[in-house]
C-alpha cells in the first residue's frame, strides 16, 4: 500500500470517528480525536483517551502529558511527524474518566484499521489501559521498558506520560524506557 493509499484510509477512518455513536462518549465530547501522525511510522504510540485539550483541539497528546511525550521523542531523536498517536478510545470520557470496557471495545475497529494500515514495526503502549488493550493480564508496573512479541507485532509498554506528571520520580524511569525504543527498532529491522 503506497503513501496516498494510507493517508485516505487514515482520513476515511478520521471521518468516521467524528461522525460515531457506537457509543455514548460522543455525547459530551467536543470532537472527535482519530490520531495523528506519520502514515508510514515505524512507531505507533497508543494511550488511554483524549483529555480535555485533545478534545477541544481534535488532536492527541497536546496537553501537558503530549509535552512530555514530545520530550520524550526529542531524546530518542524524533519528533511527533515520524511517529503515528492515536488512543484506545476516540472521544474524551466525561472528566477524564477512565475509559469503560464497552467504551473501549466500541473504539477497538478503528484502532485495529490504523494499526492494519500503518502497519508499525513497535506498537508503544503508553499505560494501564493501551496494555489491558493488548496485552491483557499485564501490569504496567511489571513489564514497563520490556517488549513482547504478539502476532508477528512487538509491543512496548511504558507508563503514560501524565503518570509522570503526577508522580515526578517516574519521570526518569519514562526517559529510559524510551532510550531502548530505538535499540530494539534496530533489532526488528535487522531481523
Amino acid at each position: 500500500m503506497d503513501l496516498q493509499e494510507k493517508k485516505k484510509l487514515l482520513e476515511e477512518i478520521e471521518a468516521k470517528v467524528q461522525a460515531c455513536t457506537l457509543c455514548p462518549l460522543y455525547k459530551q465530547a467536543t470532537r472527535g480525536v482519530p490520531g495523528e501522525g506519520n502514515p508510514n511510522a515505524d512507531i505507533f504510540f497508543i494511550g488511554e483517551g483524549p483529555g480535555k485539550k485533545e478534545d477541544e483541539l481534535g488532536r492527541p497528546f497536546v496537553g501537558a502529558a503530549g509535552k512530555l511525550l514530545e520530550q520524550l521523542l526529542q531524546h530518542i531523536g524524533i519528533t511527533r511527524n515520524d511517529v503515528f498517536i492515536g488512543n484506545v478510545v476516540k472521544h474524551r470520557p466525561p472528566g477524564n474518566r477512565d475509559p469503560l470496557p464497552e467504551e473501549a471495545a466500541a473504539c477497538w475497529p478503528y484502532l485495529e484499521k490504523q494499526v492494519e494500515i500503518i502497519k508499525p514495526k513497535i506498537i508503544v503502549l503508553l499505560g494501564r489501559h493501551s496494555l489491558a488493550r493488548f496485552l491483557p493480564g499485564k501490569v504496567i508496573s511489571q513489564v514497563h521498558g520490556k517488549p513482547f512479541r504478539k502476532e508477528n507485532l512487538v509491543y512496548y509498554p511504558m507508563y503514560h506520560p501524565a503518570a509522570a506528571l503526577y508522580n515526578g520520580s517516574l519521570r526518569d524511569t519514562m526517559f529510559q524506557d524510551m532510550a531502548r525504543v530505538p535499540v530494539i527498532l534496530k533489532k526488528i529491522k535487522n531481523s
